[in-house]
């Protein structure tokens, strides 16, 4: 055999076929005979060898080769060994638990069904080898005497790794059909299984401990934080508890809860900015040269609560000052370490924020303070990785960014978050619908637990509490407001009811009408159509700008149209949700709906992209008859902000209603199937014919006909004569008295 040979058989287990020969019966016969008388007989007992051929041999019932000698091959030939002392044979001894080629070792033979073999070797021979790991006999498949239905399997080793190479052998190769194989299988293992221990039980109160243990450890060598800046002015203490209720009140009915188990006092409202920032003069003449002239209702009272180092929750609409309100006290919070910045290992603020555009926004507003030199950077997928890793590696104090790039820089070793003692999670509720959490529990992972946290949202949903529960220590909740889901009030809500293939028209309508100084940005559905418009509108020749903006384009290209959209140079933006959040441009005026949001809290911040920072601006919503079943969550919206509410908006969503109604009550009457069976018709509301029969639906061929052509635009035929009367209306009113509207705004 040559070393190629060994080799495959040493990893694999097989005998690889070498040469096949064809004899008759009488030649065969002939041969095993001539093998047989060569076989020698040694002095400790006298060979003996069973033919394959020579007997019935059913799978799993072997034959013993008592104190033979076997050769390579296992043919009997001794001159194919190796040329050797038969006393060296007889010293040998076996090798971790594998047969030696020394007489001493017995050889027991299986005989296993061709089809089965495959299952005995594996893939690659990973089988093969896990049987020899498990057993310690050594395991050969011999093929070159394999018969048309069965192969022999021999196996070598100790009695004991013999018997439970075997049964291991046995249990593998169990035809499906043999129930008494697999019956007795059972039994063995169930037998097996009560005769060992059972599994010891995980202490969970130690392991927690471990844990607790380890994380003292992990942070044992951390420097000390300060947190408390504030001194809270002479005016500002003295408020009476009915003084603090009534300037929250009038500060857009400001609530705050204390969330920690024991009692401490809350800071009192601040009313201005020499309130909150008499000993940082730096930051009070950065304020004034921008023109603020009062603190917004989150700012009043987050203020106080971070410069005296608590974590906080604030939960206020959008455009509301949330970034200043946690930005500000960061720049104390980091100035004020005891150690110096450039010995602290890494940044001492994180931000993290669901989208590029809102982190270059936060990053905008650092800049724009420049509070003694504090520097950041802004992190991004779809930037300049390069770029940003060398911006980190110089130095920086404040990190903005998204968490997936955040995450991959810091998987990739490229900075460190452990010198992180401030910690802001924007817009929580909006980086949980986007999926983030994942990244977000890696990244807090390495940031030193008794750091100061803060979580901004627009929204209470039950996701962000649970967040709010597991990263934030005895928080304190500011919400401005109501926790119920509410748009910005000075902002004036319209809807209009049109069809579908009116839009585009209407949108042109809509700019053409738009005052000289208004800026407009339409929110769409999905990203194809937002570049129709943008081409459509710029094929039509506007004299004003168009840009466009959604997630598949380039990085540079979004930039530029937000830039564009802030210097005047376009006036109106056609957007997906992307920009939905966190988008400020001052000047906008108009926000157009040209897809109706698919959850409410879109709207909510769609519209929230006007009227900002104490300005007024109008949204305008385009419903169609497919909108039926959503507009119902719009009314709420508009009743709290205290905008009128059309009766056809009403109308469609009791349609809404009622139709649902009436299918739960068909399915749960007729066995769940809708339409299946019975006399009622979900169409009209009338007993007697079903919904495809519907008498009242109008079309060529009959009722079916009716069904398919007067009512194929979707929906009743209920649905269809009150659309088209609230459109119609809405139409006359459009052309006349509501463009004039938008004018006059």
């Amino acid at each position: 055999m040559g070393d190629e040979d060994w080799d495959e058989e040493i990893s694999t287990g097989v005998v690889p076929i070498r040469e096949i020969k064809s004899f008759t019966l009488e030649e065969s016969f002939s041969k095993h005979q001539s093998d047989h008388k060569n076989q020698p007989a040694f002095q400790n007992g006298s060979s003996s060898y069973q033919g394959r051929g020579s007997g019935k041999m059913q799978r799993g019932r072997g034959n013993y080769v008592e104190n033979s000698f076997r050769s390579h091959e296992h043919s009997g030939n001794v001159n194919s060994t190796p040329s050797r002392q038969l006393s060296d044979f007889n010293n040998q001894k076996p090798s971790n638990g594998f047969a030696s080629q020394g007489h001493q070792d017995n050889i027991l033979v299986i005989d296993v069904s061709n089809e089965l073999v495959g299952k005995v070797i594996g893939k690659g021979g990973i089988k093969i080898r896990e049987l020899q790991d498990v057993s310690g006999a050594r395991i050969r498949i011999n093929q070159n005497s394999a018969s048309l239905s069965k192969t022999p399997i021999e196996i070598s080793g100790t009695l004991a790794q013999r018997e439970k190479a075997k049964k291991l052998i046995e249990d593998l190769t169990i035809q499906p059909g043999d129930l008494q194989a697999w019956a007795d299988k059972c039994n063995r293992e169930f037998a097996e299984s009560r005769l060992t221990a059972p599994p010891v039980g995980i202490n969970w109160g130690e392991l927690k401990l471990q844990a607790e243990e380890y994380e003292i450890k992990k942070w044992a060598d951390c420097p000390d934080i300060i947190k408390k800046f504030y001194k809270e002015q002479n005016h500002i203490a003295k408020m009476t508890e009915e003084k603090v209720l009534e300037i929250r009140e009038l500060k857009n009915k400001i609530t705050v809860s204390d969330l920690s188990k024991t009692s401490r006092k809350i800071p009192n409202p601040v009313l201005t900015f020499d309130d909150a920032f008499y000993d940082y003069p730096e930051i009070l003449s950065t304020i004034k040269s921008n023109n603020f002239t009062e603190p917004s209702p989150i700012q009043c009272q987050a203020w106080p609560v971070l410069l005296s180092g608590m974590d906080c929750i604030g939960i206020a609409q959008t455009g509301t000052g949330k970034t200043l309100a946690f930005l500000l006290p960061a720049f104390i919070h980091i100035d004020g370490q005891p150690i110096p910045r450039d010995k602290r290992g890494g940044p001492s603020c994180l931000v993290l924020s669901p989208t590029r555009e809102l982190a270059q926004q936060i990053e905008m507003e650092v800049k724009k303070f420049h509070y003694r030199g504090i520097r950041s950077v802004c992190i991004y997928g779809g930037g300049d990785r390069s770029a940003q890793i060398n911006l980190v590696r110089q130095g920086v104090e404040i990190i903005i960014g998204t968490p997936g790039r955040l995450n991959d820089l810091l998987m990739n070793g490229f900075f460190s978050v452990k010198s992180v003692t401030y910690l802001v999670l924007d817009e929580a509720d909006r980086m949980l619908d986007m999926g983030f959490e994942p990244e977000i529990k890696k990244i807090l992972l390495d940031i030193r637990p008794d750091r100061q946290t803060i979580m901004t949202s627009a929204t209470w949903p039950p996701g962000v509490q649970r967040m709010a529960d597991k990263y934030l220590r005895d928080p304190i909740r500011i919400n401005v407001g109501s926790l119920d889901l509410q748009a910005c009030h000075s902002v004036s809500q319209l809807v209009e009811f049109i069809e579908q293939h009116e839009k585009q028209d209407r949108v042109m309508d809509f700019i053409s009408a738009m005052a000289p100084d208004g800026k407009l940005i339409i929110f769409v559905g999905r990203k194809v159509t937002a570049d129709d418009i943008s081409s459509n509108l710029a094929m039509k020749g506007t004299n004003i700008g168009i840009q466009c903006i959604h997630g598949d384009r380039d990085q540079s290209d979004r930039e530029q149209a937000l830039e564009d959209m802030k210097t005047g140079a376009a006036r109106v933006l056609i957007a997906t949700d992307v920009a939905s959040r966190g988008l400020d441009i001052k000047d906008l005026t108009h926000v157009l709906n040209y897809d109706f949001p698919r959850h409410i809290e879109d709207y909510v911040h769609r519209i929230g992209r006007t009227g900002r920072a104490g300005r007024s601006g109008c949204a305008l919503t385009f419903v169609t008859r497919e909108d039926w079943m959503h507009v119902a969550k719009l009314i709420p919206i508009m009743e709290e902000a205290g905008q009128e509410v059309p009766e056809e908006l009403i109308e469609m969503a009791e349609r809404w209603k009622k139709t649902q109604d009436r299918r739960d009550e068909e399915k749960s009457a007729y066995g769940g199937s809708r339409g299946g069976g019975g006399n009622g018709c979900f169409k009209c509301g009338e007993e007697g014919h079903f919904s495809r029969e519907c008498p009242k639906e109008k079309g060529r061929g009959g009722f079916r006909g009716g069904s398919r052509g007067g009512s194929r635009r979707g929906g009743s035929d209920e649905l269809n004569h009150g659309f088209q009367g609230t459109r119609g209306g809405r139409r006359k009113e459009r052309d006349g008295i509501t463009i004039g509207a938008w004018d006059a705004v």
